[in-house]
């Protein structure tokens, strides 16, 4: 009794977390919004609906709007401009790759992979960190840009719509992106700062699974929106949870459990991805860390 008492204390604990990190992610992708300068929509067009101002898109990044992972590529900018050497970089990007292949919330594996992704950022500014992703998003990001995805995100600004990318990485960096694209703004995970500079820790935990779509139901409240006349993208499993809050859910290059999940439930799906590359999009990236960190061997994964 005692242990199943344990469990359900740290289900509560992660529940909570969740909602905390997607009111955080909401709460800041507003203040985002409402602090850059709107252009207003331009002429309509028919897609989805016309003039629907309480209907908007909501669109995961990695691999769904951009090739590889935000994270793999934002850490290869900070290791160019040494924050840290190349046994962290190694150590990180796997952690990043594991958890994104296995989906399993292991709290042990979970609070490991935070830790020494929070290392990285700890004592730099704020505003440091937002020129940095400036540059990298020029360097790794741009061309990394699905056209296709591109363009549905394109349709929705058209017709009047917000469009707002939901992603695990850094705000700061996910708002770098949809500036860039021209998009309304970006939930990603808050890291915490006091007068500018970053703590070490985070508000709530990463913007992963069922805190994107805490999030998204933040920002929807917030916003006025109609959660059944919005859209939802995603590659991954993981964000079925968001996908299945919205009435007009698309699985983007989906992974294999995504693409099943997605045909049972008559979802649509859009497949970008040339010759029909590995469901298991993790791989590429973390791949390309021992070319990044000079044929550094990566550790093997923490759970079996």
């Amino acid at each position: 009794m005692a242990a199943l008492g344990w469990l359900t204390h740290r289900r509560r604990s992660a529940t909570a977390r969740s909602v905390l990190a997607g009111e955080a992610a909401a709460e800041a992708a507003r203040k985002s919004s409402q602090e850059a300068q709107a252009a207003p929509p331009e002429e309509e067009a028919e897609f989805p609906v016309r003039g629907d101002d309480r209907a908007a898109a909501f669109f995961d990044l990695d691999n769904t709007v951009m090739q590889g992972a935000a994270l793999f590529h934002f850490g290869r900018g900070l290791y160019k401009r040494k924050f840290f050497d190349t046994r962290d970089l190694a150590r990180f990007a796997w952690q990043q790759a594991w958890f994104r292949l296995a989906g399993v919330e292991d709290p042990e594996h979970m609070q490991d992979a935070r830790d020494s992704a929070l290392s990285i950022v700890k004592g730099h500014r704020v505003a440091e960190l937002k020129s940095i992703g400036e540059e990298i998003y020029d360097e790794y990001m741009a061309e990394r840009i699905w056209p296709g995805t591109r363009a549905l995100a394109q349709a929705h600004l058209d017709a009047g719509q917000k469009v707002w990318l939901v992603t695990a990485a850094p705000v700061e960096i996910a708002q770098v992106i949809a500036r860039r694209l021209g998009l309304t703004g970006a939930l990603g995970t808050v890291a915490e700062s006091v007068d500018g500079v970053y703590t070490g820790r985070l508000v709530g935990e990463p913007l992963h699974g069922p805190a994107k779509a805490e999030a998204v139901r933040a920002l929807a409240a917030a916003e006025g929106l109609d959660l059944s006349r919005c859209a939802a993208y995603s590659d991954s499993a993981n964000d079925i949870p968001m996908l299945s809050l919205v009435g007009h859910p698309y699985a983007i290059n989906p992974d294999a459990k995504l693409r099943r999940h997605a045909r049972e439930m008559d979802w649509r799906l859009r497949d970008y991805r040339t010759g029909r590359k590995a469901a298991k999009v993790g791989i590429p990236a973390a791949a390309g860390v021992g070319a990044v960190a000079g044929g550094a061997r990566p550790p093997p994964p923490l759970l079996s």
